[in-house]
């Protein structure tokens, strides 16, 4: 979750959402992501869309059914949609989110029982330090305005 910080704090500094996202395979990341929606101009640039992408290519398969995703915050449903998509083994995230999180908070995508593929969901990990920077980040905007 230390390296998926670190991914986050990257789309802090670059003033992105600060999301940040890293995909294990085998105990290596094979990829990492970060929100880019500003810079590239597209609402699917979340940190996980780039990291499941980049792990796809690393592995030359549409499956990731031995892989791991490690995120800064409760996934969204087009996020999840891609991990029961990709088939994503395990999801580990720090933060909830009560607004659009849907692995659990508002909707569960990622263990629909008409889905044909459940993600194991292990949340909570470093929640403090990814809702902080979350909060950091909003706060700063807030005083923009």
């Amino acid at each position: 979750m230390r390296e998926a910080l670190r991914e986050a704090q990257k789309a802090f500094l670059e003033d992105e959402v600060p999301v940040g996202a890293v995909v294990v395979y085998e105990n290596k990341i094979i990829a990492r992501g970060h929100n880019q929606i500003e810079r590239l101009k597209d609402p699917t640039a979340h940190a996980e869309m780039i990291a499941i992408t980049s792990a796809a290519n690393y592995l030359g398969t549409k499956w990731l059914n031995e892989a791991s995703l490690y995120v800064t915050i409760e996934p969204c449903s087009m996020c999840a949609g891609a991990m029961v998509l990709a088939r994503i083994k395990n999801l580990y995230f720090g933060a909830l989110d009560p607004k659009t999180g849907a692995c659990g908070s508002v909707v569960n995508i990622a263990n629909h029982k008409k889905l044909n593929h459940r993600i194991k969901i292990t949340k909570g990990i470093l929640a403090e330090d990814c809702s902080s920077l979350l909060k950091e980040f909003f706060k700063r905007k807030r005083k923009k305005v």
